[in-house]
């Protein structure tokens, strides 16, 4: 009997441990996916789209970059401006990418930018999206220079910022990389990490780049991952003091996203994104 007692004891004191944890862990889980607001005492909203219309995207705020010639990667898609693969309904903005079967091009998406209305140099920068899935999907939140002045006036020269990069063929995996003259993929040395959100294509996280003269910084929700210092040693390494704009696409295919082909049984795929805001310090 003594013996009984003991191992209902010890088996009682192993279920309280493990429900503690998992509490524990719902309660990370939570606080990490609903991030608080920023400091009020230091950051100031300066612009934000909420998506509180039905239709294309507010043509004050947003464009569209339109073609299919493999945007430097090789991909497949062809950009349009339909509302087929951009639009705004129920309060989130859907980038949407499809496939046309026996048509050319093949898969069709979109590429929404903020270039022309509105540009920003520093800040922080706070997109809340949730993934498409799928082998052969490649979608971005990301930031290129609207006047490129730099080196040879093209890329790497004048820099990149890649708020959120996600493979498809590698589901959770998200990537936050800069790239510039010096340091750039072409030669394996851009500055670049990665984080693991497992549920990164059913649920929404907010995707963020908090950018200063001195560094840059990438978070999502509230989890810092990613540093990139300024080293003081000119436009080669450090572009990023002039004005960037947003990008957001879905690419299919390409250089990464097709490294392990293309499942055509999952399309259409969507980004979706509840909303746009950009902060500057007070």
């Amino acid at each position: 009997m003594k013996y009984l007692k003991a191992v209902i004891k010890m088996i009682n004191k192993t279920l309280y441990i493990s429900f503690s944890l998992l509490f524990l862990f719902a309660a990370c889980k939570d606080a990490s996916s609903n991030p608080q607001a920023p400091d009020s005492t230091q950051w100031i909203l300066v612009w934000s789209d909420e998506f509180d219309y039905t239709g294309s995207p507010d043509s004050t705020k947003w464009g569209y970059d339109i073609g299919g010639n493999g945007w430097g990667n090789n991909e497949l898609q062809y950009y349009t401006s339909e509302l087929l693969n951009a639009r705004v309904e129920d309060g989130i903005m859907i980038i949407e990418a499809r496939r046309h079967e026996g048509q050319q091009p093949e898969y069709s998406s979109a590429r929404v930018v903020s270039r022309g209305k509105e540009d920003w140099t520093y800040g922080r920068f706070e997109v809340r999206a949730k993934l498409p899935s799928g082998r052969g999907t490649w979608p971005a939140i990301w930031m290129l220079p609207t006047e490129w002045t730099y080196g040879n006036g093209g890329w790497p020269d004048n820099g990149e910022i890649d708020i959120m990069e996600h493979v498809g063929f590698d589901p959770g995996v998200v990537h936050a990389s800069t790239h510039t003259n010096e340091y750039n993929w072409p030669n394996n040395t851009q500055k670049t990490s990665i984080i693991n959100i497992p549920d990164a294509q059913t649920n929404f996280h907010s995707y963020i780049l908090e950018w200063s003269p001195d560094k840059m910084e990438i978070y999502v929700d509230s989890i810092k991952y990613f540093t990139n210092e300024n080293e003081g040693t000119g436009w080669q390494s450090w572009p990023f003091d002039k004005d960037f704009h947003f990008i957001m696409n879905i690419a299919i295919g390409g250089n990464w996203g097709g490294q392990q082909g293309i499942d055509n049984s999952i399309f259409p795929q969507k980004m979706e994104i509840d909303f746009v805001r950009v902060y500057k310090k007070k």
